[in-house]
């Protein structure tokens, strides 16, 4: 049997600027969406955009990076894995969440 492996790899923009999480333990996070495009043509010819919303987290060394450098409009280039989360909100009701944790981030597009 192959091992099979979960990995995502994802070319967008930010969505906002990234919010910086520390933990108690002064671990941090890093969390921000990120859009991704596709364009087509539809049956009658006609030009069709569809934009995809990613929820991003990073931890560790690559904080620092997204910190000091990631800002809304941004273009990224993440390699990551998709990790399945559930919650329950205030009134009792589970909620799932879906997000990529980002193992090797790479930033286009030069300096601003």
């Amino acid at each position: 049997m192959r091992n099979l492996k979960n990995s995502v790899q994802l070319l967008g923009r930010l969505g906002a600027k990234p919010e910086v999480f520390t933990f108690e333990n002064g671990g941090k996070k890093a969390s921000f969406s990120l859009a991704t495009n596709e364009t087509y043509k539809n049956q009658k010819g006609e030009k069709v955009e569809n934009t995809e919303w990613h929820n991003i987290a990073v931890y560790n060394g690559l904080v620092k990076v997204v910190e000091n450098y990631l800002d809304k409009g941004d273009e990224v280039l993440l390699e990551g894995q998709l990790k399945y989360r559930e919650y329950t909100d205030k009134e009792g009701n589970k909620k799932y969440f879906t997000e990529v944790v980002v193992n090797d981030l790479h930033m286009l597009g030069g300096k601003k």
